[in-house]
């Protein structure tokens, strides 16, 4: 793995390339590069995979630390990164918030992207009960203000569909992850949430569009919103091991999937 820094208007992009082969950006949001390295480990035997660190989170500094995070600014950055690489295209990979990037950068940057994978966006508009979402994103950020991260965190978590004895971090969170968490909430979660993909767009563009969901997620939000990205698009979502986090508990498994997605392309 080597890491690298690229300096853009607004923010140092920290991102790492893993491996040889047809180039693959993987991504999240607010997920840095380091929660994807375990299944782009998997990936590189056959990819260059190229992980980062989203505008603002863990090593990606911003120059306005209180500037808003949207996934068309993220979408930009990726571009940004696919030019440092020299490359004309790549397939992307996405989860949570970084699904939503990779729609963006399918609509932004259409001739930048071959196959598009959105593990579980959470387009939370597309979904009948859209007005309670956004009431429930609105009081999580106000209770991030009002009575900090753990707080919030605890709503985010039940609103998410995340089982109770899963609230809560597992161990003492780094100062980092703290920073990261506040970011979160303060900045980027409401742009996130907040995205409306354009599905004409995303139909009659050149990349192929797959939306990806978790065996294990029919719980959660986001196994909604990915239902409900598919159904607009007339294509049926990609079943990933694991659950919304899949791509860590299980990136073996995972890695086969995602591999076998953009060998079908």
């Amino acid at each position: 793995m080597t890491a690298h820094i690229l300096d853009i208007p607004g923010v140092r992009l920290r991102y790492e390339v893993r491996g040889t082969g047809p180039l693959l950006l993987v991504m999240g949001s607010p997920m840095a590069a380091a929660d994807f390295a375990p299944v782009a480990e998997e990936l590189a035997g056959d990819h260059t995979v190229v992980t980062h660190d989203p505008r603002g989170i863990s090593g990606s500094v911003l120059d306005d630390p209180d500037q808003d995070s949207t996934p068309e600014l993220r979408a930009d950055d990726v571009a940004a990164i696919l030019d440092a690489l020299g490359a004309e295209s790549a397939d992307v990979f996405g989860s949570s918030g970084g699904a939503v990037t990779c729609l963006a950068l399918a609509v932004r940057h259409p001739n930048r992207v071959r196959t598009v994978v959105a593990h579980e966006p959470p387009c939370l508009e597309l979904l009948p009960d859209a007005a309670e979402q956004r009431a429930a994103t609105d009081d999580m950020i106000e209770t991030f203000h009002r009575d900090g991260l753990w707080a919030a965190f605890e709503k985010f978590m039940g609103n998410a569909g995340f089982a109770e004895d899963d609230e809560g971090p597992h161990g003492e969170p780094s100062e980092q992850a703290m920073a990261d968490g506040a970011r979160f909430f303060a900045h980027e979660l409401r742009g996130t949430t907040r995205y409306v993909p354009d599905v004409a767009a995303l139909k009659t563009g050149p990349a192929r569009i797959v939306v990806g969901v978790g065996e294990d997620s029919k719980a959660l939000v986001t196994y909604r919103t990915s239902e409900a990205l598919a159904g607009l698009l007339g294509t049926p979502p990609v079943v990933f091991p694991g659950d919304h986090g899949g791509f860590i508990g299980r990136p073996r498994e995972f890695a086969q999937t995602l591999r076998q997605v953009l060998r079908n392309g």
